[in-house]
């Protein structure tokens, strides 16, 4: 049994769920919501701090800050918490409550931006009160998710090899878009592998990521209002947008199960089910799919009658029902080209990280 001295110190890597039972479909799993922080973004967040700690913008009396619908903030959190920093989390609505209470337990400041932006977008008005916070004192730090290489290395070093390791016939790997950082470090990975290997994004309706329109999006963590700087599309090899009833439908099937797993996880295995029978019904081969958090922070919406009822009516109760993916307004549209910073920004402190 390991003993350990820090939280990020633990995080099982090597679980995988075969949903064949589940779903009828030749499809593992690979769960990321197994450490302290609860989901995959914790590799990230660690990753970003300790380069920003050697680099020495991050040192005693900085104050992390970063926007976050919710996992990152949650990671990063909880190392601040440990190493000593003060930490703001700059979120919106979508952010949900359990997961904002989980972040002020380890004592990080939330600001929940209420106003989107000219544009109409909250991520871009997210992005203007990290700039601000930062213009407006040396101690802040910005990491910069939306740019920091080390996002995207942190998969290319740790997930993709672990995958790789247990399953060396991989035929087709499964992954979530938000920031394309995990999507990024394994196809990056696998491009250079000793086999070829499918690597398929999966993707909200709603999200710009991949040339669709603009619309509300109300889970948080996959989807963006604005291409992210960090995507190289030619490292995909195929694309499947999920409507988000499909999404609440896929988590439901899966609790129905045992399995309580989180709105990412849900579009993902939604995503590959559908690839997969589209592309390989006849011979399935060795198909992964990454699964970023688990469910309970999604107790109050997904998991929710209510809220689900409220925001699509009965579509995810309704077999092969797509629905509206969302209500009409669309209060999550896209903030300018610019506003995610330029990718040489991420590691910069104060003022320089928010001109």
């Amino acid at each position: 049994m390991p003993v350990i001295t820090s939280p990020q110190e633990f995080n099982t890597d090597d679980l995988y769920v075969d949903l064949r039972p589940v779903l009828g479909t030749a499809l593992h799993l690979k769960c990321e919501g197994f450490n302290f922080a609860g989901s995959v973004k914790l590799k990230a967040a660690a990753a970003m701090v300790a380069a920003a700690e050697r680099s020495g913008v991050l040192r005693a009396g900085s104050v992390l800050v970063e926007s976050s619908s919710g996992n990152l903030g949650v990671a990063l959190a909880m190392i601040a918490a440990d190493r000593g920093y003060r930490f703001l989390c700059v979120t919106d609505a979508r952010c949900n409550v359990g997961t904002r209470r989980l972040m002020e337990a380890m004592g990080a400041e939330v600001h929940t931006v209420d106003r989107p932006d000219e544009q109409g977008g909250y991520l871009g008005a997210r992005l203007r009160y990290v700039r601000e916070r930062c213009a407006s004192d040396a101690r802040y730090v910005w990491l910069n998710q939306y740019t920091n290489p080390y996002n995207a290395l942190a998969h290319q070093h740790t997930t993709a090899p672990a995958i790789a390791r247990q399953f060396p016939d991989l035929d087709v790997l499964f992954v979530g878009a938000g920031t394309t950082g995990t999507l990024m470090g394994c196809a990056r990975f696998f491009r250079q592998w000793t086999r070829p290997v499918t690597v398929v994004a999966v993707d909200a309706a709603g999200s710009v990521t991949f040339g669709g329109p603009p619309r509300t999006r109300m889970i948080p963590g996959l989807g963006a209002g604005v291409r992210p700087p960090q995507l190289d599309h030619s490292l995909v090899d195929d694309v499947v947008i999920v409507p988000e009833p499909e999404t609440v439908r896929t988590c439901h099937q899966l609790a129905a199960a045992g399995f309580l797993f989180g709105g990412s996880t849900g579009t993902v295995v939604a995503g590959a089910r559908r690839w997969l029978a589209a592309h390989r019904s006849g011979a399935p081969g060795t198909a992964v799919a990454i699964s970023p958090d688990l469910g309970e922070r999604y107790l109050d919406t997904i998991y929710q009658e209510s809220w689900v009822r409220n925001v699509y009516g009965d579509a995810p109760y309704e077999e092969g029902t797509e629905g509206s993916d969302a209500p009409a307004e669309d209060g999550y549209g896209a903030p300018s080209q610019d506003a995610y910073g330029p990718a040489d920004t991420c590691t910069l402190g104060a003022g320089s990280a928010a001109r």
